[in-house]
């Protein structure tokens, strides 16, 4: 702001018509706004156009499959003939295998219902969104509670003899802690990558991981009275 210039601020009875802004710029600042121009796609027609070329694709596709394999149905049902084992579609079998171990209410309400819920009620709450690293703050206040959580979810798991999801937690939590001890002064480049993931990454990749080795169990390993089966052995 030069010398001898006056500012002198006014009432107006209808801003809206007449607005007014000051603003103070001081020697060290720059009264200009840097702006970086990024790539725009107009809803319509541009992305619009692209949804539906992917829908048709799609759909095309499901269709020439459709024709060309058969559906691996079964015969008509049978109410005096069940079959041994009877198994759920494939995107039900990890919780039919958890069945296995919990008492319907824990497989079938409680695990469920705690999996909806979480679904409802994380959105309300002041999540991550940048992604920051788990270990980025509070490192050993975070490692003792990240242990303490993974300690108490195996010993629940060992309670139960749930096994199979018990090995994919250690293998998980085992990663999760390891970056946390190197994150600090990591060294290799995945030491590296691991010290940059954040906690949504890590639940996540736990829950895939878990949903693909049940739904394989319950799929290749499980014979008649849901046993223990290999899948080269025919029953």
């Amino acid at each position: 702001m030069s010398e001898g210039v006056k500012m002198q601020a006014e009432v107006q009875p209808d801003v809206r018509k007449n607005p007014r802004r000051i603003a103070f710029i001081l020697r060290r600042t720059s009264p200009q706004v840097r702006t970086q121009e990024e790539p725009r796609v107009m809803t319509y027609p541009g992305a619009l156009a692209r949804f539906i070329i992917a829908l048709e694709v799609a759909f095309l596709l499901l269709v020439w499959v459709s024709l060309i394999a058969n559906a691996p149905l079964e015969g008509i049902a049978d109410p005096m003939h069940t079959p041994n084992p009877a198994k759920a579609p494939w995107y039900f079998l990890g919780l039919q295998e958890l069945l296995h171990y919990f008492p319907p209410v824990v497989a079938g309400v409680l695990i469920p219902g705690l999996v909806v819920g979480a679904l409802i009620v994380i959105p309300y709450f002041n999540v991550n969104i940048e992604g920051e690293a788990l270990w980025a703050r509070d490192r050993k206040r975070r490692l003792t509670i990240v242990t303490a959580v993974i300690v108490l979810f195996c010993i629940f798991l060992a309670i139960f003899d749930v096994w199979v999801a018990l090995v994919p937690t250690l293998i998980i939590g085992g990663l999760m802690l390891l970056s946390g001890k190197y994150a600090e002064s990591p060294t290799t480049t995945l030491q590296r990558r691991l010290a940059a993931k954040s906690l949504p990454f890590w639940i996540m990749t736990w829950f895939l991981v878990e949903l693909i080795v049940l739904t394989a169990i319950g799929t290749f390993f499980r014979g008649p009275g849901w046993s223990w089966v290999w899948p080269w052995q025919s029953y």
